[in-house]
């Protein structure tokens, strides 16, 4: 999740914690027997090769293979981000898909956040698909953007390793000479800093209803939020017109941000249920991203109709604890919930004196789209997100 969520904020914390250890970050490829590999990278290669099929789908395919568009190259890179103190390559796999016919980049990244991996899984299953399908331009996949948090299950990675900026999406397009996630956001910008348009595919907790964030009055990356078709999008205000607030908690270096100043539609999908691989949240991003290279004319065929989605501006409704203790939610909520200004959402409570610390209500009108349902929290911990409806 783009925004720290009370639970990561905790876990923030917890990771600087004199955790100095680190593990071997070069993962080995099951289909390595047949790869071709040099001594400095892995690489595959595919021209035309497909996945499996039935029966009623061969003719399509058959068909597909004759045109020249259908004949996709795949190739697949290790490359290294940066280096720990003891030598060891921290590093990821890069996907190319290259169509047989011109069209825009699009580079789409997933789990920059360790604990996000449900957008791992949408890339796996829409490879086999990028293959065969008939792709116009190029596509370009990580599927896992941050080998460091994504070993720990973690959200931010551990003060030994960098605690200057333990959040890599807050230091984009990075710094080859700067931290290590500096480092690291720097060598993969070089791959993002030359797409046409960004997905960066991000997962939030179980309680949080899945959404799209755009940059606030960039009509590019609204129509491509739409397109990729969740109930909500929400609006961020960036550059002179964002907040205060916003620019101190280091928003300005979030990827889709950085993109923007670049002149690149950028569009952030935070899907839900963190820490686990949860079907619903996945062929939410699964049909969003196909729907979002279909509105980019790199895949054929038209955007599947998702009905029109509520707008809303996001960040603006951010309700958090004033004091740590238990936290009880007193009613019967759902995300997606319009919700009042002033309604009770709960109580933050001592669990030894049993003294209520805060009655939690919602600061304004809109829509309850967070909610957070771990019950210990910390002073200053996010308990529930609500966006303030355009219009």
């Amino acid at each position: 999740m783009e925004e720290t969520s009370g639970h990561d904020a905790a876990e923030q914390s917890r990771s600087r914690e004199g955790d100095a250890l680190s593990r071997d970050h070069e993962r080995s490829q099951s289909d390595r027997s047949d790869d071709s590999a040099s001594p400095d990278s892995q690489t595959r290669q595919d021209t035309g090769e497909r996945g499996s099929s039935s029966p009623n789908s061969q003719a399509q395919q058959d068909a597909a293979e004759q045109s020249p568009r259908s004949q996709t190259r795949h190739h697949a890179e290790r490359v290294t981000l940066a280096r720990l103190p003891s030598g060891v390559e921290v590093a990821t796999t890069v996907h190319r898909y290259d169509g047989a016919e011109a069209g825009p980049t699009v580079y789409v990244q997933a789990a920059q956040h360790g604990r996000e991996i449900n957008g791992s899984e949408v890339l796996r299953r829409i490879h086999d698909r990028l293959r065969r399908d008939a792709l116009a331009g190029t596509v370009i996949a990580v599927p896992v953007a941050n080998p460091l948090t994504f070993d720990r299950v973690s959200y931010t990675a551990p003060a030994a390793l960098d605690s200057v900026n333990p959040n890599m999406n807050r230091v984009w397009p990075g710094d080859p000479s700067g931290s290590l996630h500096q480092r690291m956001a720097a060598r993969l910008w070089e791959y993002a800093g030359d797409a046409d348009a960004i997905v960066d595919l991000h997962t939030g907790s179980p309680d949080m209803l899945p959404h799209v964030v755009y940059a606030e009055g960039d009509a590019d990356a609204r129509s491509l939020a739409a397109a990729f078709g969740t109930d909500l999008l929400l609006a961020e205000p960036a550059g002179d017109d964002a907040p205060d607030e916003w620019r101190a908690r280091g928003f300005d270096g979030k990827l889709r941000v950085a993109a923007a100043r670049e002149g690149i539609t950028a569009i952030t999908p935070e899907l839900a249920h963190n820490k686990q691989l949860v079907d619903p949240a996945i062929e939410t991003g699964v049909t969003g991203l196909l729907n979002a290279l279909r509105h980019l004319n790199v895949l054929p065929g038209d955007v599947e109709d998702n009905g029109t989605p509520r707008r809303a501006r996001n960040h603006l409704g951010s309700v958090d604890a004033e004091a740590s203790g238990l936290f009880r939610v007193t009613g019967e909520f759902a995300v997606g919930d319009r919700i009042s200004e002033g309604t009770t959402i709960g109580t933050v409570y001592d669990p030894a004196t049993y003294e209520s610390l805060q009655t939690v209500r919602a600061g304004q009108d809109g829509i309850l789209y967070a909610l957070t349902r771990e019950a210990t929290v910390t002073a200053g911990d996010r308990l529930a997100g609500i966006a303030l409806v355009d219009g």
